[in-house]
């Protein structure tokens, strides 16, 4: 079967911007594009209402949890799905399931009935989406891209998910405070219909090129077998524990503690405007390094390369959680949105390319475990040491154990390699 290699050469070279020079990539990379939106809308708007609400610390590292934890208990069992059935219609349940949330969401805000356990019943439902929508989401970039150009079709497909990212905060700040949260959320719904229409226009099944379907469930046995799989390749194993890293040290809690950080640095008062602008840093990090990434060819999917944007993610995360600075805190967000954008794409260009073909939904979802589901456990350190310590705190010791753990898994690494040279 095809086990293709990052160390090799491909033949031909890849094509810069290919996947929006072909006509049926270009609409899937803008819905991706526009269902993130509407995802980061929804965290804008609710996370505001939440902490308005209960100014809870708890509930903020709750808001963590249960956006990740289906992540680290249902990815490998979605990437299942996602190797066994049409990917189209795995992704229009996810966005199905997003839009009824909303909808949940925006009649609780109306009626002024939103209690706690209203609250962590669609954090959790929402969560469960992302996790259904993310292995599949990546099964179709295989279709849509030749092999020699994955790496940039998951680049710019990260790309335009952080222009969601970079959008979300900018129209969720604009519908919280011109139309309110309850109506804010409402329309919200209607960013996720361009997808979930796409999916009914694509050829593309997610399968269409391997031709490779998974005929029947695997059993416990064989998915073990994929486990182990990954933990013999070295550099496999690498990219996914580094994943991992990002997660459990920083994960969400930048996102969901910036309400804070804009009450702390003076920002948070009736315009939103600060509030919105330090989201809006957070996001356009990640669309300008995507495009410079694409456009220069200049980093190459390597451990080093991903090792070195993950240190400078921490670095920048540090800074954002002790400045006193606003303007130090913006840019420090926009650093680290190009760093963590290239040591995302990085992992999971190199972790596709590596991965098995009949094992690859499968893989795709052990990534997903480690770099999404680990974030579970960054939101209980974030609930108790911001209970303890302060927010800011609890973010700026995350962001050093990122910094000194990715030191160390680097120079395992680098020393695996040198043996292997030898």
């Amino acid at each position: 079967m095809l086990d293709r290699r990052v160390s090799q050469t491909p033949s031909p070279q890849p094509r810069k911007f290919a996947a929006l020079r072909d006509k049926l990539t270009r609409p899937y990379l803008f819905g991706a594009g526009l269902s993130m939106m509407a995802d980061n809308i929804e965290h804008v708007i609710t996370y505001w209402v939440l902490w308005q609400t209960f100014h809870s610390p708890l509930l903020t590292g709750f808001q963590v949890i249960s956006h990740w934890l289906p992540f680290l208990l249902l990815s490998v069992p979605f990437g299942t799905l996602a190797e066994r059935f049409d990917n189209r219609k795995l992704i229009q349940l996810a966005q199905v399931v997003f839009m009824l949330v909303s909808l949940a969401w925006g009649i609780l805000f109306l009626t002024n009935t939103l209690e706690l356990w209203h609250a962590c019943v669609l954090l959790v439902l929402h969560g469960c989406a992302g996790a259904l929508w993310a292995p599949a989401e990546q099964m179709m970039l295989h279709d849509y891209a030749e092999p020699e150009d994955l790496p940039g079709a998951v680049r710019l497909n990260a790309t335009f998910r952080s222009l969601g990212m970079l959008a979300g905060p900018v129209v969720g700040s604009f519908l919280l405070w011109s139309l309110g949260p309850a109506w804010g959320i409402l329309v919200n719904i209607l960013f996720y219909l361009p997808m979930t229409y796409f999916m009914m226009r694509t050829p593309y099944t997610g399968h269409t090129r391997s031709g490779f379907v998974l005929n029947q469930r695997p059993t416990f046995g064989e998915t073990l077998g994929v486990l182990r799989s990954v933990a013999h390749d070295r550099i496999l194993l690498g990219m996914i524990l580094l994943s991992g890293l990002v997660a459990l040290g920083v994960g969400g809690s930048l996102q969901v503690s910036i309400p804070e950080f804009a009450t702390t640095l003076g920002a948070g008062d009736e315009g939103g405007a600060g509030y919105g602008l330090l989201l809006f840093a957070n996001g356009v990090g990640g669309v300008i390094g995507g495009l410079l990434l694409e456009a220069t060819g200049a980093i190459k999917p390597t451990v080093r390369a991903a090792a070195i944007a993950t240190i400078l993610f921490g670095v920048t995360t540090v800074t954002v959680a002790l400045t006193g600075s606003y303007v130090v805190a913006v840019a420090s967000l926009v650093v680290g949105g190009v760093a963590a954008l290239a040591s995302a794409s990085i992992g999971q260009a190199m972790v596709q390319l590596r991965a098995k073909t009949q094992e690859r939904g499968r893989v795709v979802g052990v990534y997903n475990m480690f770099g999404s589901g680990l974030r579970t456990g960054n939101g209980v350190t974030l609930a108790v040491l911001g209970s303890l310590l302060g927010i800011g705190w609890a973010v700026a010791w995350g962001g050093i154990a990122l910094i000194v753990g990715t030191v160390i898994i680097w120079l395992i690494m680098a020393g695996q390699q040198r043996r292997n040279a030898s």
